[in-house]
């Protein structure tokens, strides 16, 4: 038996897999002061749902896969631990330009934003290395135990350090790994050039402080988020997500939190990407998973999930940047707790505030006074107020009705329906807007794509976005109010290694390209024989990043072999390069010579034997009504259709004005949209016009 926890924003999503593959999902209420209670509770409505004690429905258990957001959200509200930085003399300032980037170069009312770390926690160290690793100047250990005691004194809990051309030759590094451990015990230290071995100082600098920062708060957040599930009768295997689409043991994310960062979002693409193989054999797919918090949109291009360097942790050039390729996820803040309000002059604004899970929604009747999309799905008929998450909680359509009165319609001069109406569409534009910078400004035309709604609100306004967009179908997997979790099942264990070597086409190093490669295949194979040890399968992918001459970025292109053992082998490195620089620029240079720059290998252990993600079968729980009345803006009220979403055949279709309902999710159908239950139970909906 295997778990996958997934703790959002709003609500804690669980899949229990049993040991026949069958999937049975669950959604506990997401507990911001302890998110582990948040976990247990969810594990714990799963033990009442099979009417057996927590701690036997744990020990059943061989695999705990835990999605978190705790890691991102420490950084954002600064609740990271005091870090300093010790760095090459005369490059103190490291952080502080950053890459030389604003985001609005000529808007000088925006204050240059604040380093990582603070100016007066970075150190500089005499020492210097040369590119070529020649040491010009010797390290001066008395600087950096000078430095240490300087730490002591301003009570530093983490230490971060990268030096100039420490890829090259870490020696200097290293002894200052060693100094920190015979000087500064028990304070955890990251090492640039262990950590990011790339070659632009500023992202292996931000990454190295990220991550430092990081370790005090997720180490004692893995080790207790073990610990509480020992004590609560699990004894398997406890893993967590990484933001690049994979799960490692809790014990390793602990060392390396920064991989943890975008740890919840990454899974939807992965089960996205399946659902569109699987229910439209489409290889184009965008991936909109909608919680109560933040709406993530992610895409799925050729069967790919397009991975990103550019990871800001807020708005670019003004926050840090992980250094780190991390799948390439937008978030906005948008979804079914997503707050609607009216400025001064008469705009409805939806999000990004958020409800969150306290208080909640008005609906919710636990102290929230501003109107959410969820109350206005509500308000429409969208919503039962008595069967929200399966009857369990039962929604206040009064309490609904007054805020949105108060706040939205009367100073709209609108009726309490129409304005709830408007609060969707807002909603649903802001969500599209998301969409349309990772598509359209990419290049690729959403039309070409099917549109995948993941997340408990993803069914309330999904046909509407499909239509915007000019999608044609829309899936809603029976999953995916659970999407994220579920794609924690699908994944890998996952390890990414990197090795800087420079050369280049015209005078290829064939010999020190192949004996970087294959350093890089022994790590990963070290890692196939010790955490990947009993998996299905596993893989190694190579890849290179490379430019043209005189180019300041490189871009990622994947080897077809693990070695270059002739002409022809280069000869496709570079033919696929030219071929991936006119997708992402449009223009290439098949004239031109390239440039490689570093080398990375990903190996991937699967876990499951199966990608299967289909929930078992289930008798309905809980009274709906065969119809409702429900309010769309092309008819005004209407007599809809309400089916059950578990209780649909494989093939069987309905047509709108409709809602199909489960335990979990509402998908809204408007007038003239039709959907088709899927054999592995999903909705597929033609959206229409």
């Amino acid at each position: 038996m295997r778990f996958a926890v997934d703790t959002g924003g709003t609500f804690t999503d669980l899949i229990v897999e049993d040991d026949d593959g069958a999937l049975r999902m669950y959604k506990a209420e997401t507990t911001p002061d302890d998110p582990i209670r948040g976990v247990l509770d969810s594990v714990q409505i799963a033990a009442d749902d099979r009417g057996i004690d927590r701690r036997a429905l744990l020990a059943k258990g061989d695999l705990f896969i835990h999605g978190t957001t705790h890691a991102i959200n420490a950084v954002i509200t600064g609740n990271t631990a005091k870090t300093a930085f010790l760095v090459t003399k005369g490059h103190g300032d490291m952080l502080v330009f950053r890459e030389g980037g604003r985001i609005e170069p000529f808007n000088f009312t925006v204050p240059y934003p604040d380093p990582y770390v603070p100016r007066w926690l970075t150190y500089e160290i005499p020492e210097r290395v040369l590119y070529d690793g020649r040491v010009m100047t010797a390290l001066d250990e008395g600087a950096v135990i000078e430095a240490i005691g300087k730490m002591k004194a301003e009570g530093v809990k983490a230490v971060a350090v990268c030096l100039l051309w420490s890829i090259v030759n870490p020696a200097h590094e290293l002894r200052i790994g060693a100094l920190l451990e015979q000087h500064m015990p028990g304070v955890p230290y990251t090492l640039a050039h262990v950590l990011n071995p790339t070659i632009r100082e500023y992202r292996r600098a931000s990454a190295a402080t990220i991550d430092a920062s990081l370790k005090p708060l997720m180490g004692a957040y893995m080790r207790t988020l073990a610990s509480r599930l020992k004590e609560a009768g699990f004894a398997g295997r406890t893993l967590v997500v990484t933001s690049q689409a994979g799960v490692i043991d809790a014990e390793h994310g602990a060392e390396a939190p920064i991989h943890l960062l975008n740890s919840g979002p990454s899974m939807a693409p992965v089960a996205g990407r399946f659902f569109a193989r699987v229910d439209e054999a489409a290889e184009n797919a965008i991936v909109a998973d909608t919680g109560g918090t933040t709406y993530d949109v992610s895409l799925v291009r050729k069967g790919r999930i397009p991975w990103t360097r550019e990871t800001w942790l807020g708005t670019p050039f003004r926050s840090p940047v992980t250094g780190f390729p991390s799948v390439d996820v937008k978030s906005i803040g948008a979804g079914g707790g997503s707050i609607a309000s009216v400025d001064r002059g008469g705009m409805l604004h939806v999000g990004p505030k958020s409800a969150g899970a306290v208080p909640g929604p008005v609906a919710y009747g636990r102290g929230g006074t501003e109107p959410t999309v969820t109350d206005a799905s509500l308000v429409l008929g969208h919503l039962d107020a008595d069967f929200f998450l399966g009857g369990t909680m039962k929604l206040d359509v009064e309490g609904a009705r007054r805020a949105i009165r108060d706040r939205v319609a009367t100073p709209l001069g609108l009726g309490i329906e129409q304005a709830a109406d408007a609060i969707l569409k807002v909603a649903t534009e802001n969500m599209v807007q998301a969409i349309m910078s990772i598509t359209v400004n990419q290049g690729i035309d959403p039309a070409e794509a099917i549109l995948i709604g993941g997340g408990g609100a993803a069914g309330l306004n999904s046909v509407w976005i499909a239509r915007r967009l000019g999608c044609k179908q829309l899936v809603v997997p029976e999953v995916g109010a659970a999407l994220s979790a579920a794609g924690a099942l699908m994944s890998d264990l996952t390890a990414h290694h990197t090795a800087h070597f420079f050369t280049t086409s015209e005078r290829f190093d064939r010999t020190g390209v192949n004996k970087t490669l294959a350093e890089l295949e022994a790590r990963c194979r070290a890692f196939i024989t010790g955490p990947g040890q009993g998996s299905k399968q596993s893989r190694i992918e190579f890849s290179v990043e490379a430019r043209y001459p005189n180019q300041v970025w490189e871009i990622e292109v994947p080897l077809r072999q693990p070695r270059f053992e002739s002409d022809a082998a280069l000869g496709a490195v570079l033919e696929d390069f030219h071929k991936a620089h006119e997708d992402i620029f449009a223009v290439s240079d098949p004239g031109s010579s390239i440039e490689a720059v570093s080398w990375s290998a990903r190996v991937s252990c699967t876990l499951r034997a199966s990608e299967d993600a289909k929930l078992a079968p289930s008798s309905p729980k809980g009274h709906t009504a065969d119809r409702r009345r429900a309010f769309f803006a092309e008819t005004g009220f209407v007599e809809a259709t309400v089916k059950r979403f578990e209780m649909m055949k494989v093939d069987e279709t309905i047509a709108g004005p409709a809602l199909v309902e489960s335990a979990f999710t509402t998908v809204v159908l408007p007038p003239g949209a039709t959907a088709i239950r899927r054999a592995s139970g999903s909705l597929s909906v033609d959206v229409g016009s």
